[in-house]
C-alpha cells in the first residue's frame, strides 16, 4: 500500500475479536471553542460531537500581525502545524465517517469509536498548541483539502491510523534536532508522548498485540524527509495561497515502496525496493557506491545497494516484532548528512506484524 492510497487486503482476518471496555465520561461544549486552551478545556479531551472542536477562527490561515523578526523556532512549528493539519483532518474525517457500530461489528470494543473521537480532540489541541508556538511575526498555516482514500472502510482507516501515529513519533523525535529553544524541545517531547499513547491504544485494543516497541522508538535524523511524505494526502492545488512552502526546506526526494508479496518485511529478510513515482527516481552514477541505510531504535546499519538490482537484506540483528524500521538510499555510508540521502525514507511497520507487508507496498 502506498502511503497515500491504501489498498489493504484481508483486513477482516487481521483485526482480532476483543473484549468490550467500560465507556468513559463525555463532556465539553462548543460554546467556548474560541477561548478554549489545551490543558484547560475538555474540548481537547472528551468532547463527543461529530463537529470539529476547533472554532472557525482557527480553521484557516492566521496572517502575521507583527513586522519584526520571526521567532527562533517559527519555521519548525510552521512545518509541524502543516503536518498536524493532515493528521487532525484524518481523525476528523474518521469521526464524521463512522459510528460506534462500524467498529463493534468488527468485534472491537464498544469504546473504539469513543477513543477515536477523543484522539480527534487531542489532535485538535495539537493544532492550537502549534498555532500558539508560532510568533505573531509569522504566518500560521491553514488546512488544505485531503484525500485519505479509506473509502469509509473502518479497517483501512484503522490501519492508516496506526501508520500515521508511528510516523508522527518518527518526525517529532527528528524535529527535536532542529529546535533552538529548550521550551520547543520540551513541547515536541510532550506531544510525542501523546502520539505514543494513541498508538498504544491501537496496538492493544485493535490489534490485540504487545504495545512495547523495545527500549527505544526509532529515531530518524532528517525529519523534513518524513514530513514530505504527508504531502501524498494533500489534494493538489488545495492549500491556501498564503501558506508557506511545506515542508521547508524540501528535497522532494524520490519515495520508496517495496514488493510486499516478496518479503516478510522482518529483520533478516530480503527487501525488493522500487519507487512510488516512475517520473521521480534518483540519477545513479555507474562509478559510485550507494547504501541502503536502516534505522531501528537508536541503531543504524548500512548495507551496500545496487541500483540495478534493488534488493537489500534488512539487518538481522534488529529487534523482531518491535516498533518500526526506516530505510533510505544514500550516496555515503550511514547517510551522514541530509544531502547524502538520494531516496526515501520508507517506513516499515513492524508492529503489528499483520500490517508489515500491507503498507507502502507496490
Amino acid at each position: 500500500m502506498h502511503f497515500s492510497k491504501p489498498a489493504i487486503a484481508s483486513l477482516a482476518t487481521i483485526l482480532p475479536a476483543a473484549v468490550a471496555l467500560p465507556k468513559g465520561s463525555s463532556s465539553g461544549s462548543l460554546q467556548d471553542a474560541i477561548s478554549a486552551v489545551p490543558g484547560e478545556s475538555p474540548l481537547f479531551i472528551n468532547y463527543p460531537g461529530k463537529k470539529t472542536p476547533l472554532a472557525s477562527e482557527y480553521l484557516k490561515v492566521i496572517p502575521a500581525t507583527g513586522s519584526g523578526p520571526a521567532g527562533e523556532d517559527d519555521l519548525l512549528f510552521q512545518n509541524l502545524l502543516a503536518a498536524e493539519w493532515s493528521i487532525y483532518s484524518f481523525y476528523q474525517a474518521g469521526v464524521e465517517a463512522f459510528t460506534s457500530s462500524n467498529f463493534t461489528t468488527l468485534g472491537l470494543p464498544n469504546s473504539t469509536y469513543e477513543r477515536i473521537v477523543q484522539m480527534r480532540d487531542n489532535e485538535a489541541g495539537h493544532v492550537r498548541i502549534f498555532q500558539e508556538q508560532i510568533s505573531n511575526n509569522s504566518v500560521k498555516p491553514g488546512p488544505c483539502k485531503y484525500d485519505y482514500d479509506f473509502n469509509k472502510n473502518p479497517q483501512i482507516w484503522l490501519a492508516l491510523q496506526t501508520y500515521l501515529e508511528v510516523s508522527s513519533m518518527a518526525f517529532l523525535t527528528g524535529l527535536s534536532n532542529q529546535a533552538d529553544l529548550n521550551v520547543s524541545k520540551s513541547a515536541l517531547m510532550a506531544i510525542g508522548q501523546v502520539e505514543s499513547r494513541h498508538n498504544t491504544w491501537s496496538l492493544i485494543d485493535v490489534y490485540n498485540t504487545s504495545p512495547f516497541a523495545g527500549p527505544s522508538d526509532t529515531v530518524y535524523p532528517y525529519a523534513n524527509q518524513i514530513l514530505d511524505l504527508t504531502n501524498n494526502f494533500i489534494v493538489s492545488g488545495s492549500c491556501p495561497s498564503e501558506n508557506p512552502p511545506y515542508p521547508s526546506p524540501s528535497q522532494n526526494l524520490p519515495q520508496l515502496v517495496f514488493y510486499g508479496n516478496e518479503t516478510t518485511g522482518r529483520p533478516g529478510s530480503d527487501l525488493h525496493l522500487t519507487y512510488k513515482d516512475s517520473k521521480n527516481v534518483p540519477t545513479y552514477q555507474d562509478d559510485k557506491e550507494y547504501w541502503a541505510v536502516f534505522y531501528h531504535g537508536l541503531q543504524k546499519q548500512s548495507v551496500t545497494f545496487d541500483p540495478n538490482n534493488s534488493h537489500v537484506k534488512i539487518p538481522a540483528q534488529f529487534d523482531l516484532n518491535a516498533g518500526i524500521i526506516i530505510v533510505n538510499i544514500a550516496e555515503e555510508k550511514d547517510a551522514p548528512t541530509e544531502d547524502s540521502v538520494v531516496a526515501g525514507p520508507l517506513i516499515l511497520l513492524e508492529q503489528p506484524g499483520s500490517l508489515t507487508t500491507q503498507i507502502s507496498t507496490v
